[in-house]
């Protein structure tokens, strides 16, 4: 019987370099298969305009999951936004 892929929504990080949070995320995400583009909101004005924009904050991480903000690495809501949840 083949493995089926799940397919998740797409997954936005806004991070920055220095940010252990982010690192957090980001190697959480990849431990779980999950794809998501990193956008390192230190190098990009618009891409952190666009950040502050959707969630209301500057800190990092942000974490677009399917157009639902995600401010900081909050597991739990990441699981369930992600239906990691049993």
């Amino acid at each position: 019987m083949a493995e089926t892929r799940k397919t998740y929504p797409r997954v936005i990080v806004f991070s920055t370099p220095t940010c252990s949070f982010c690192r957090k995320a980001k190697q959480y995400f990849r431990s779980r298969g999950v794809p998501f583009r990193d956008v390192d909101v230190s190098r990009d004005q618009a891409a952190a305009r666009d950040m502050v924009r959707r969630s209301g904050q500057q800190g990092v991480p942000v974490i677009d999951i399917g157009g639902k903000i995600v401010v900081g690495f909050n597991r739990p809501k990441i699981d369930r936004l992600l239906g990691l949840t049993k």
